[in-house]
């Protein structure tokens, strides 16, 4: 990857969108090796979809819960990950170091999702304990992570020499 590979995406992030013009307008890297490049960038797995975000209040799942899950397993770590990870509504499964062994977020439709979600987690045999958290208001959520970096930050970083 190089500085123009980091300034598409930064770009992208930037602006929410994947648009070659766009981002050659941003970036002043002409539209061929803007697509050229994105083309790069989805073979090699660092751009994964077309950026259709979803703002899940407007759709209906504005309940978002924590939970913490401290785990005591004798099988798998990635066979208890997968089994919380298929719990609906679930929609980012951490690993984590420490006491908690898990942290999941799910975004749920109501409050009596959050009572059907708490139980999931109950029914699993590896799950010791949990810690769960009602979000009362997201205050900053970006998708995006390479908006809360600078370009040249991310050049420094992230570019090959």
């Amino acid at each position: 990857m190089d500085e123009r590979d980091v300034r598409i995406l930064k770009a992208i992030a930037d602006l929410e969108t994947g648009s070659p013009e766009r981002i050659s307008e941003e970036t002043e890297i002409p539209v061929s090796t803007v697509h050229y490049r994105l083309n790069n960038l989805r073979d090699a797995g660092v751009i994964t979809n077309d950026l259709y975000d979803i703002d899940l209040d407007a759709l209906g799942l504005g309940v978002t819960v924590l939970v913490e899950v401290l785990a005591d397993y004798a099988g798998e770590h990635a066979d208890v990950a997968s089994t919380i990870a298929d719990i609906e509504g679930v929609t980012t499964l951490l690993s984590t170091m420490g006491e908690t062994d898990f942290v999941a977020v799910a975004h749920l439709p109501d409050d009596d999702a959050v009572g059907r979600l708490l139980r999931e987690f109950e029914r699993i045999p590896a799950v010791e304990r949990t810690n769960s958290t009602y979000v009362v208001e997201t205050l900053y959520d970006d998708a995006r992570a390479l908006s809360s970096y600078s370009a040249e930050s991310l050049v420094d970083a992230l570019v090959d020499e």
